[in-house]
């Protein structure tokens, strides 16, 4: 089993280096700043099954890096839920294959109520139909999961979540967000400790 452990991180840390980097991440990070850092909306993120699990943590991890985020979930959108969105907002979509009906369907309202918002979309495909939607696309490079069956989501979500981070500490750069603003959002737990210089070295 260890070999087979480290076969599994191998295969992981490689897809994580085969990320795509190219200027759609400043493209995405510039839409962040712009809209929830300078003209005070906020981020919505969404996803179906795990993709949906990601989106919800890059929305807590931004809240705590001083941009307001929120989780939708897209079928809950459909039943009112999509009153959420109001001006200013930014939407992050994540599908791995681009094709999640929900998702695809949620652009479609999401746009009936507010044309101008803008899309930042996560994707395993970006030749997909959710990519097509966009206003910048971020591509997973399309890894293959680790899951013996090819099946379950392992890889494309490990990369989603790399991804999350990269857009969170790319933002917190470009707002020059201090540990001050930091200690003032997080009051609980070791961290908060932490942020207030309260923990011993």
């Amino acid at each position: 089993m260890i070999e087979s452990i480290k076969e599994l991180l191998q295969k992981e840390s490689q897809a994580i280096l085969n990320i795509p980097v190219t200027n759609d991440f400043e493209k995405a990070v510039d839409l962040i700043v712009e809209y929830i850092h300078q003209r005070k909306g906020k981020l919505v993120t969404t996803g179906m099954g795990k993709a949906g699990q990601i989106a919800m943590n890059i929305a807590t991890t931004f809240c705590s890096t001083g941009i307001p985020s929120v989780f939708l979930h897209p079928s809950e959108a459909q039943h009112g839920d999509l009153g959420i969105l109001q001006e200013n907002d930014l939407m992050l979509l994540i599908s791995n294959s681009g094709k999640t009906r929900e998702i695809i369907e949620l652009t479609q309202l999401a746009h009936n109520l507010n044309p101008t918002l803008k899309f930042i979309v996560i994707t395993g495909a970006p030749n997909s139909p959710l990519a097509d939607k966009a206003d910048v696309c971020l591509s997973t490079g399309s890894p293959q999961e680790v899951c013996p069956l090819g099946l379950t989501p392992t890889t494309s979500t490990t990369i989603m979540t790399v991804i999350g981070d990269i857009l969170v500490v790319e933002t917190m750069k470009k707002t020059k967000f201090t540990m001050e603003d930091y200690s003032k959002r997080h009051h609980g737990g070791y961290l908060g400790k932490k942020s207030r210089g309260l923990c011993e070295k």
